[in-house]
C-alpha cells in the first residue's frame, strides 16, 4: 500500500470489484503473480475494512435527549393495545389478487374510525406503538390529525428525533400544553416562539376566551409574517369567527397578497353585520329585483357592467375564468357575498322556498340559483339551503338550486344530521345508489337507521338486477364504514348465494354473496372494536 492514502488504495479495491478482476487489475499487493485475483480481492477488503473502522476517532457524545413528557391520559384497554397493533401492522397489506378484495374486513380503513373512537374516549397512545402510529401517519395525510392527536406530546418529542417525522412538528399542535389565556406573558412568549401550528391554536384559545384579545394578538406580528403564514392565520379563524374579528379583516383586506385579501372578503360576507355584507347587498340588490309587471310573478336581473375599485376592495375577482361571461362572472361574486337576509325583504316578502321557486327572465336561473347555493354554505343557512335542495324525489337535472352533486353535498352538510340523514335516504329511494356517494360522504356516522336501510335496500335491488357489485365498490366501502353496526344481524340474510337469474351477468350472485359477508364481517369486528375501547 505503499505511494498511497488509505481512501485511494479502497477506492481502488471497489473499482477493481465493480469492474471485475478481468477487467481493473487489483493493486500488486493485493493479487501478486500466481494467485486467485477475485479471492485475494475480498481477502484484502476484509484485512482495510477492519484497518479503516480500527482507525477512526471517536465521536463526540451528543447530549442526551430531554426525557419524554409526561402524558396524563388513561391507558389503554389491554384488547384495544392488541387491536391497535393488529391495525398498524396491516396497514399496508396488499389488496387480494385478480381484484377480489374476499371476505375479509379491510383494516387500513378501520384504522381512522379506531383513533378517532380512542380520541373520544381520551387514551393515551402505547409508548411501544408510537414508532407506528407516525409511520402511518406519514403515508398518509388522512391519518395525520386523529393519529398525532392520540400520539400526544410523546409523539411529538419522539418526531423530533427522527427527520422523517418532522411533518409532526409543524402539521399539528397535538399535545401541546397551552398557556392560559390570562397569562399574558406566557402568551406572548409561545406567539413568538412556538411552532406555526401551536401558534394556531393558541390564536384559538384565545379567541375563545377574549375575542378582541385573540385579534390584537394576531395585530402585533402581522405585517412580519409569512404571506402563506397570514392565509392560514386567516384561515383558522373560520372556527368561532365572530363580529368581534370584523376590524381586523376589514383592515386585511387591503393586504399585499391578492389571496389573503380574498379569504378576508370572504369571512367578512359570512357574518351578516358585516360594513362589506352591507355594501355587497346594496350592489346585489341593484342587480336583483321584482319585475311587478310581468304577467306572472318574475325575477329581473341586470347583472354589472364594470368592476370597479371598491368592488375589487370588496374581494369581487374582476378578470373572469375562460369560458365565462365578464358580467355573469360579477354577478355571481356579488350575490354569493350578499347576506341571504336581503332577498325576503327584495323580493315581495316571500320565503327562500318561493324565492328559489319563482322563474327568472333572461336565462339567469342558473348563474343566480348556483350564487345562491354557495351564499347558503357560507352563511350557514340551513333555512336556504333546504330551500335550494328541493324535495329529494325530484330528478337532480330539475331541482330548484342546483344539479351539481358537489354543490348538493355542501348543502345538505349544513343541515342537522337527522335532517341531512333524511333527505340522502330519501334521495337513495328514488333514484338508487348512482349518484348517491358524495351525498353519503357528508352524512354522520354511524348512519341513521332510514339511511342505512336505504343503502341497503339498494344495493339489494342492485344485486337483484343482476349486474356486478364492481360498479358500487364505493358505496360498499363507505357501507363497511358507516352503517350501523347493529345492522350486521339484518344483513346476514343477504350473504347467501341467490340463485342466478336469466340475463344476470356470470357468477354475479356469488361475487355479491362475497361482498355482503364482508360487510358483515366488518360491521362485526367494527363492533368488538367499540366494545375494546370501552371496557
Amino acid at each position: 500500500m505503499s505511494g498511497t492514502t488509505p481512501a485511494s488504495y479502497w477506492d481502488e479495491l471497489v473499482t477493481s470489484a465493480l469492474l471485475g478482476t478481468d477487467r481493473r487489475t487489483p493493486p500488486a499487493d493485493v493479487a501478486p503473480r500466481g494467485v486467485d485475483a477475485p479471492s485475494a480481492l475480498l481477502d484484502a477488503a476484509a484485512v482495510h475494512t477492519v484497518r479503516r473502522r480500527a482507525g477512526l476517532r471517536p465521536a463526540t457524545a451528543r447530549p442526551r435527549p430531554e426525557p419524554a413528557p409526561p402524558d396524563d391520559r388513561r391507558e389503554l384497554p389491554e384488547p384495544a393495545r392488541r387491536r391497535l397493533a393488529v391495525l398498524l401492522a396491516d396497514r399496508a397489506a396488499p389488496a387480494g389478487s385478480g381484484g377480489r378484495r374476499g371476505t375479509a374486513p379491510d383494516l387500513t380503513e378501520l384504522l381512522p374510525q379506531w383513533l378517532a373512537a380512542a380520541n373520544d374516549r381520551g387514551y393515551r397512545a402505547p409508548a411501544s406503538a408510537l414508532p407506528a402510529l407516525l409511520d402511518a401517519a406519514r403515508a398518509r395525510t388522512d391519518l395525520r390529525a386523529p393519529a398525532l392527536r392520540f400520539a400526544g406530546p410523546r409523539g411529538i418529542w419522539l418526531a423530533g428525533l427522527n427527520a422523517e417525522w418532522k411533518f409532526a412538528l409543524r402539521g399539528t399542535s397535538a399535545g401541546t400544553a397551552l398557556p392560559a389565556p390570562e397569562d399574558r406573558e406566557a402568551v406572548r412568549r409561545l406567539w413568538e416562539e412556538g411552532l406555526f401550528a401551536e401558534r394556531v391554536a393558541l390564536l384559538g384559545s384565545v379567541r375563545a376566551h377574549d375575542p378582541a384579545a385573540g385579534a390584537a394578538l394576531l395585530a402585533e406580528t402581522w405585517p412580519t409574517e409569512r404571506a402563506e403564514d397570514r392565509l392560514m392565520f386567516l384561515d383558522s379563524l373560520r372556527t368561532g369567527l365572530s363580529d368581534a374579528d370584523e376590524p381586523f379583516l376589514d383592515r386585511a383586506l387591503s393586504d399585499r397578497s391578492r389571496n389573503v385579501r380574498a379569504t378576508a372578503a370572504e369571512l367578512l360576507s359570512a357574518l351578516p353585520g358585516s360594513a362589506l355584507a352591507g355594501r355587497m347587498a346594496a350592489r346585489a340588490a341593484g342587480c336583483v329585483s321584482l319585475d311587478r309587471t310581468a304577467a306572472v310573478a318574475t325575477i329581473a336581473v341586470e347583472a354589472p357592467h364594470e368592476c370597479d375599485a371598491g368592488m375589487e376592495r370588496d374581494g369581487v375577482v374582476p378578470t373572469a375564468p375562460s369560458g365565462r361571461g365578464e358580467r355573469s362572472w360579477w354577478l355571481g361574486q356579488l350575490v354569493e357575498a350578499t347576506p341571504l337576509a336581503t332577498w325576503p325583504g327584495r323580493l315581495g316578502g316571500r320565503t327562500p322556498e318561493e324565492i328559489v321557486a319563482l322563474p327568472v327572465a333572461d336565462d339567469w336561473g342558473d348563474e343566480l340559483h348556483a350564487a345562491w347555493c354557495r351564499a347558503a354554505v357560507r352563511q350557514h343557512d340551513p333555512e336556504w339551503a333546504r330551500a335550494l335542495l328541493g324535495a329529494p324525489s325530484q330528478p337532480p337535472a330539475t331541482g330548484p338550486g342546483t344539479s351539481s352533486l358537489a354543490e348538493r353535498a355542501k348543502l345538505l352538510a349544513t343541515l342537522r344530521t337527522e335532517v341531512r340523514a333524511e333527505w340522502v335516504a330519501g334521495f337513495i329511494s328514488a333514484h338508487g345508489l348512482s349518484e348517491a356517494f358524495q351525498l353519503l360522504g357528508v352524512c354522520a356516522v354511524p348512519w341513521a337507521e332510514p339511511l342505512g336501510r336505504a343503502v341497503v335496500d339498494a344495493l339489494d335491488i342492485a344485486r337483484d338486477a343482476g349486474s356486478y357489485p364492481w360498479s358500487f365498490s364505493g358505496v360498499m366501502g363507505l357501507a363497511e364504514r358507516c352503517l350501523d353496526p347493529a345492522e350486521a344481524s339484518r344483513l346476514e340474510l343477504l350473504t347467501a348465494t341467490p340463485d342466478e337469474a336469466e340475463g344476470a351477468s356470470p357468477g354475479a350472485g356469488s361475487y355479491w354473496s362475497e361482498a355482503f359477508r364482508r360487510l358483515v364481517s366488518t360491521l362485526r369486528l367494527r363492533a368488538e372494536m367499540h366494545a375494546e375501547l370501552s371496557s
